[in-house]
C-alpha cells in the first residue's frame, strides 16, 4: 500500500524511456558523402547497405550498438527514442530510403478470435536469455501483460501462437516444428529479437538457421538486442488490433 499504483499507464499514455534507450533509426542520405561507406564498414552484423546514393539499415539484424551513429563523420544516421518497431512483414525492417512501416493488424478471421485474448507459448531456441529476460519483464506489475487478456502458457498446446525467442540452433530445430505442430490452429507466430529475426550475430554460423522464418511462417517481427519490453508490447498490442 506504500508503494501505490506501479503498473505504467502505456499505451493511454506515452512509455517512459531510459535516456541510454536507443530507437528507430534515422537517416539523412543527403548528407552522406558519395563515397563514404565508413558505417557499412564498421557495422559488424553487416546490417547497413548503401545502393544507389540511399543507405538503408535493416533493423532486423540491428543490435542497436550505436557504432554507425558514432562513426558517421557528417551526423547522417541518428537512433530515435522511437519504442514503436515490430513489423508484421520482413522487408518492412528495412529503414532509412522509405517512411517506416509498422505492425498491421492480424486477418480478419484471426483477429476475432484473438482480440479479447491471447495465449503464447514462449519458445527459446537459442537465444542467450537476453531477449527472454524482456520477455518474462511483461509479466510484471510495471507491465502487467494480463490486463490485456494476454498470457504465457506451459503448453503449446494451450496456446493460441507461439513467441520465439534466438537464431533456432539445429539442436532446437525439431522441438521447435514440435511445438508448432502441437499448437491448435489458426496461430500466430511472433519472432522477437534479432537473432530470432534474422540469426543476429550468430548468422553464417552451420549449428543455426538465419532466424525463425527459415523454419515457420512468422505473422510478427519485434527487433532489438533485446527489444525493450515497451517494443514487445507495442507489437502485440497492434497485431491483436488493441492500438
Amino acid at each position: 500500500m506504500k508503494q501505490g499504483y506501479r503498473t505504467a499507464k502505456y499505451p493511454l499514455a506515452p512509455p517512459v524511456l531510459p535516456d541510454l534507450f536507443k530507437g528507430l533509426p534515422e537517416i539523412d542520405s543527403s548528407r552522406c558523402g558519395l563515397d563514404c561507406r565508413i558505417c557499412v564498414e564498421g557495422c559488424a552484423l553487416k546490417a547497413i547497405e548503401r545502393t544507389d546514393e540511399q543507405t538503408k539499415i535493416d533493423i532486423g539484424k540491428c543490435t542497436f550498438c550505436g557504432s554507425c551513429e558514432k562513426l558517421c563523420p557528417l551526423n547522417a544516421i541518428h537512433f530515435t527514442k522511437q519504442h514503436s518497431m515490430a513489423a508484421s512483414k520482413r522487408e518492412n525492417l528495412i529503414t532509412g530510403h522509405k517512411p517506416f512501416s509498422g505492425a498491421a493488424k492480424l486477418d480478419p478471421r484471426r483477429l476475432s478470435m484473438f482480440k479479447r485474448s491471447i495465449r503464447l507459448r514462449q519458445v527459446s531456441a537459442g537465444g542467450c536469455n537476453a531477449c527472454e529476460a524482456d520477455v518474462n519483464v511483461l509479466n510484471t506489475l510495471v507491465f502487467d501483460l494480463s490486463r490485456f487478456g494476454i498470457q504465457f502458457v506451459a503448453s503449446p498446446r494451450h496456446a493460441d501462437g507461439l513467441l520465439i525467442t534466438g537464431p533456432v540452433s539445429k539442436n532446437m530445430e525439431l522441438a521447435l516444428k514440435k511445438t508448432y505442430d502441437a499448437t491448435p490452429s489458426p496461430k500466430i507466430v511472433i519472432a522477437v529479437g534479432s537473432c530470432a529475426i534474422s540469426g543476429g550475430m550468430f548468422a553464417g554460423h552451420d549449428e543455426v538457421n538465419k532466424g525463425v522464418s527459415e523454419i515457420l511462417p512468422v505473422d510478427l517481427f519485434i527487433p532489438g538486442c533485446p527489444p525493450h519490453p515497451y517494443t514487445i508490447l507495442d507489437g502485440i498490442l497492434k497485431c491483436t488490433g488493441r492500438i
